[in-house]
């Protein structure tokens, strides 16, 4: 089977000419979630055109959506789960708003605090684009099989929480 050679191939191979003495090691690995970092958000973002949605909707709707039932969340929970800036967590909820995909409603327990909680609208799109993504990532490890995606995940894992 001939090897096939990707970006990160060539970055190797550049580095390794102009500066032998660096170890490219590490790059391979990282460079390379880099990567598919960037081109699976974008796959995901083409996906969920047809919903309507954005990326990051889908991970504020979803956040909100997971919480379960009366599905709300102040924006600090969901800020936690998305990793947004407050300024662009406070943009999104109000372009949720806009869409009626949330409603915003003064905390029970603390009149100060404005939960984000979904209409029914929001539960319909967010439950439908939900199903989309979640396809959209089973194709795109469908290259593997059951074992080597469990071992990949827990390869991620670890990774993750080393450095996370």
């Amino acid at each position: 089977m001939k090897q096939e050679f990707d970006t990160v191939d060539q970055l190797v191979t550049e580095w390794k000419q102009e500066r032998p003495e660096l170890d490219v090691d590490a790059m391979q690995v990282v460079g390379r979630i880099i990567k598919l970092g960037k081109v699976l958000e974008k796959r995901a973002s083409s996906v969920l055109k047809e919903s309507g949605i954005h990326y990051t909707d889908l991970d504020v709707l979803a956040t909100i959506r997971r919480s379960g039932k009366p599905y709300q969340l102040a924006p600090k929970q969901i800020m936690d789960s998305v990793l947004l800036t407050s300024g662009a967590m406070t943009a999104l909820l109000d372009r949720l708003t806009k869409l009626e995909l949330i409603y915003r409603a003064s905390d029970n327990k603390d009149a100060r605090i404005k939960l984000a909680g979904l209409t029914p609208k929001g539960i319909s799109v967010i439950d439908k684009a939900i199903k989309i993504r979640f396809d959209e990532a089973n194709l795109s490890v469908s290259i593997f099989n059951e074992t080597e995606s469990l071992a990949l995940s827990e390869l991620l894992r670890k990774l993750l929480i080393s450095i996370g």
